[in-house]
């Protein structure tokens, strides 16, 4: 079969259009700066430690969980803890992240961070994901950038959807454990419309005593229409999965034989989730810039019943607990680049505005018995917005030295309204807070293979709006300490990037990051967690080397 690549068909056009002209008949066109999906490249990173993982690197690793795919990201190590259908817990650059907070996720530029979530800030499962069809995963480290905002003080990565696939298929897994999944995907294009579908079907029991019967269903279907260079996209997602936890147990249990290693101490452990997501998009590029606009909505709602301590706190009815979230997330962004001129310097302005509104229903916790409620801890219904505008300038100095500068401002808005009779009016409240965010950064290319880097910036991340308006521990009674409402963190780094092939990309980065507090709001116990400030620094390095057609390197370190 014969394939006719975009790149020949231009040529075979513009062959065509030359021979029906005349010789004086001469078109001056624009220059275009193309990016392969290749890591970022030399000449074009603004630091050692952003680039694009290729596709070939994510689908060939081995993934338990979907989630696990942000593993392509250098340094980032996902786990996962209570059943397969909780948000996996991530590492990076010395931070226990727990389920997300400081590393921001986006998928099709939709946002998977949750603020003031029921389980813990930040929380952002990946489940509803499905790998085949991500087409690239993007990531960034530290507070560089200007468009980067909450939650992305430790790094952030974006995940993009394919818009067609090159033809249907059916997958059908069956493991052990019991673990079956279905896959079916395809797309179908006329001129310049493309319509997108798939639906995922999973199941598991896993290795427990206690069988997890993981029941999940996915499905995505998406609406594209336009070119390369201008054109827009319509996306719906639904995700639903209920599952059974074995949590964690006490290891002399094990070690006794009182209990056996895949036992459990609760059996009624466990979960459910649910997303449903509307998104679009539009973007226009040309010679004199580009711009995108995009708009989502998400309903989501959360229960997860743990039980970590079993009798130790309540010898008769134990220690089980739910942590539920119902809201609906509403979000818009518009951003613009441009070409500018400083004299003879050339340069490239970005700028843009962002909103994200969530309105929570409840967000909540209980103590329960076999997922009956038997008291309520805390129960609220939140309504918060961040507002955000940002501009960042880059500019060419010359053939070697480029440099940027950016700020970024938020405002946090957030009304808190505490349901629980006893202690939810001292509870609630009304606020909100403030922050700007300078960037900076400078790249010196020594050879075409060797580039030097140094980054600086502020940012910051968001905590629970709960702790901001918190007065007394509803389990104590005693007064609690509240938590500002956005937390400032700085950090630095200098940078190498060796690459003398497109096949081979080697890093080294020296960073560090300071966070002005780490007072947090714990979901699990419904008050605040005191943390001192922090400074964390380190060295990492990274080496992506594409040996032949078969065999590829990565290291991190």
């Amino acid at each position: 079969m014969l394939k006719l690549t975009p790149l020949l068909a231009a040529m075979a056009a513009g062959a065509a259009l030359a021979q029906s002209r005349s010789p004086t008949d001469i078109t001056h066109l624009p220059e275009i700066q193309v990016r392969g999906p290749r890591d970022a490249a030399i000449g074009s990173a603004d630091s050692a430690s952003e680039g694009a993982a290729e596709r070939e690197s994510f689908q060939t690793r081995p993934k338990l969980r979907p989630g696990d795919i942000v593993e392509a990201v250098p340094g980032v190590v996902a786990t996962q803890h209570s059943g397969d259908g909780k948000a996996n817990q991530y590492f990076l650059r010395g931070f226990n992240l727990d389920h997300g907070t400081d590393f921001a996720v986006t998928v099709d530029g939709m946002p998977v961070n949750m603020p003031t979530h029921g389980h813990g800030q930040g929380y952002a499962d990946l489940n509803f994901l499905i790998p085949e069809l991500v087409s690239g995963v993007r990531y960034r480290k530290g507070p560089y950038f200007a468009d980067g905002g909450d939650f992305s003080l430790a790094g952030s990565a974006a995940l993009d959807y394919f818009s067609a696939i090159e033809a249907p298929f059916t997958e059908l897994t069956l493991g052990a454990n019991n673990f079956r999944r279905l896959l079916a995907a395809g797309s179908r294009t006329v001129q310049d419309q493309t319509w997108l579908g798939a639906i995922e079907l999973e199941g598991n029991d896993g290795p427990w005593d206690v069988p997890e019967n993981l029941k999940k269903a996915n499905a995505v279907l998406r609406y594209s229409q336009g070119s390369p260079t201008r054109g827009f996209s319509v996306t719906g997602m639904a995700y639903k999965s209920s599952w059974t936890s074995t949590d964690q147990v006490p290891e002399r249990l094990i070690d006794s034989g009182q209990l056996p290693r895949f036992g459990s101490l609760n059996p009624s452990d466990g979960g459910k989730t649910q997303r449903l997501s509307l998104s679009g998009k539009w973007f226009d590029k040309g010679p004199e810039g580009e711009t995108t606009l995009s708009a989502y909505a998400i309903d989501y709602k959360f229960g997860l019943f743990s039980d970590f301590t079993y009798f130790l706190n309540n010898p008769v009815n134990g220690d089980q607990f739910e942590q539920t979230d119902r809201r609906r997330v509403f979000g818009a962004q518009a951003a613009r680049s441009m070409p500018t001129k400083f004299g003879a310097l050339d340069g490239v302005l970005s700028f843009g505005a962002q909103w994200r509104g969530d309105r929570i229903g409840e967000v909540g916790l209980y103590n329960t018995q076999n997922r009956e409620r038997l008291s309520t801890v805390r129960s609220d219904k939140v309504s918060q917005d961040l507002y955000s505008v940002y501009g960042q300038q880059l500019v060419y100095f010359s053939e070697r030295w480029r440099g940027y500068v950016g700020v970024r401002g938020d405002m946090l808005r957030y009304d808190v309204q505490g349901r629980e009779p006893v202690y939810g009016p001292a509870n609630s409240g009304k606020g909100h807070d403030s922050i700007a965010s300078p960037k900076a950064g400078l790249a010196f290319t020594l050879t075409p293979q060797h580039e030097f880097y140094l980054n600086a910036g502020v940012g910051f991340h968001s905590n629970d709006v709960r702790g901001a308006t918190i007065s007394t521990d509803p389990v104590s009674g005693l007064p609690a300490d509240r938590v500002p409402a956005l937390v400032k963190g700085r950090g630095a780094e200098v940078g190498w990037r060796f690459q003398p092939s497109e096949d081979l990309t080697a890093t080294i980065a020296l960073w560090q990051l300071k966070l002005d507090s780490e007072l947090v709001y714990v979901g699990d116990a419904g008050a605040t967690e005191p943390g001192r400030a922090s400074s964390r620094r380190g060295i990492e390095a990274t080496l992506r080397w594409k040996l032949n057609r078969a065999w590829r390197l990565e290291m991190d370190a």
